[in-house]
């Protein structure tokens, strides 16, 4: 056996060799780019936003530039905007809910019966509709964080249940928008309008614009938005982890139910009337999964970003005035986004599995 000795001499003679060297990889610029979709999920949404942008400029010229064009889109897409922050946040803890439309005509529904049938001031009727929509959505939570039910069952019974009881409460009467304007203007507070350098917003705009940017910042700088990050990538880890699962769906399924109250009181002020057979009960759901998938967020949970949602809002708007500009078929616009709903799959499954 050698002796201590010699193999102090070995180390001592190696010591200045390099047994191993890794040189860092050299990804270049398509390398690059899949690190930066990957870090910012919202950069794709974007992209296709100003790139839709720059086809329609040219092939409409300035007028679609105009003050009155751009702030036509954000008009058009504030309810839907609203319901797609809401829709974002149960998709990045892996859920889907099918019931937001819906929960939106029924807290716009509430806010009108209480006022015009119970004789309750809006401005108490507001909050009272919010509150509903917040116990509503506390009931899908319970039943997916605590009977451990599917969420895309629990959603697609409570839309069905809210369909049912926005007919039965109002007894399918429409309050007027000439009624509302002249008894409870603070229904319609979303709809005013205000100037900006010639361009005409309304406070449902600011309102939608304001649930983005919360949203975003409470995802991204506080504990509560990590730990709904977490519960969407792997709730059995984040678990382990201390987080308490529960309680993380609880809030973000009442939260959502908050946030439809506030797009069932901007549907107020967009329509000027309330009717519990707005369209929206049923087409908003799918408007609002539509810009979310646009949107870039993983519809397998835990990636993605309320912006790109926001985004994804946008586009579907861009595409609706650009081509209604342009005059051709409406059904095109049908045929972009389902263009656009795959692409969007397709790209976060490749994201997904080269990081992998």
């Amino acid at each position: 056996m050698a002796s201590a000795d010699h193999y102090e001499d070995v180390v001592k003679s190696r010591g200045d060799e390099k047994f191993a060297e890794f040189e860092p990889s050299k990804k270049g610029l398509w390398g690059h780019f899949h690190d930066a979709l990957h870090s910012t999920p919202a950069l794709v949404p974007l992209i296709v936003l100003v790139a839709a942008l720059i086809v329609f400029g040219i092939v409409l010229g300035g007028r679609f530039f105009s003050p009155f064009a751009l702030t036509l889109i954000l008009q058009q897409v504030q309810i839907v905007g609203v319901l797609a922050a809401a829709q974002a946040l149960i998709i990045l803890t892996a859920g889907i809910d099918l019931s937001v439309g819906a929960l939106a005509v029924l807290c716009s529904v509430i806010m009108g019966q209480l006022t015009f049938r119970y004789g309750v001031p809006a401005v108490a009727a507001v909050p009272l509709g919010l509150a509903c929509g917040t116990a509503i959505g506390a009931v899908n939570g319970w039943l997916v964080s605590r009977i451990k039910l599917p969420p895309f069952i629990v959603t697609l019974g409570m839309w069905q249940i809210v369909l049912a009881v926005n007919y039965l409460y109002s007894h399918n009467e429409t309050i007027r928008a000439q009624e509302i304007e002249a008894q409870a203007p603070f229904l319609q507070l979303m709809g005013m309008k205000f100037n900006v350098g010639g361009a005409v917003f309304t406070l449902g705009v600011v309102a939608m614009l304001a649930v983005v940017l919360v949203l975003t910042y409470v995802l991204k700088s506080t504990a509560w938005g990590r730990h709904v990050y977490a519960v969407g990538d792997d709730p059995e880890a984040a678990q382990l982890a201390g987080v308490n699962r529960h309680r993380t769906l609880m809030s973000v399924y009442m939260l959502v139910g908050f946030i439809c109250g506030i797009a069932g009181w901007v549907m107020i002020g967009r329509f000027g009337s309330v009717s519990p057979s707005a369209t929206t009960g049923v087409i908003g759901n799918i408007q609002s999964i539509t810009a979310v998938v646009i949107g870039g967020i993983s519809l397998f949970g835990g990636r993605g970003s309320i912006l790109g949602a926001f985004f994804g809002a946008l586009i579907v708007g861009v595409f609706e005035l650009g081509l209604r500009m342009s005059g051709a078929d409406p059904q095109w616009t049908y045929l972009l986004i389902g263009v656009l709903i795959i692409t969007a799959v397709t790209v976060d499954q490749w994201i997904r599995k080269v990081t992998q």
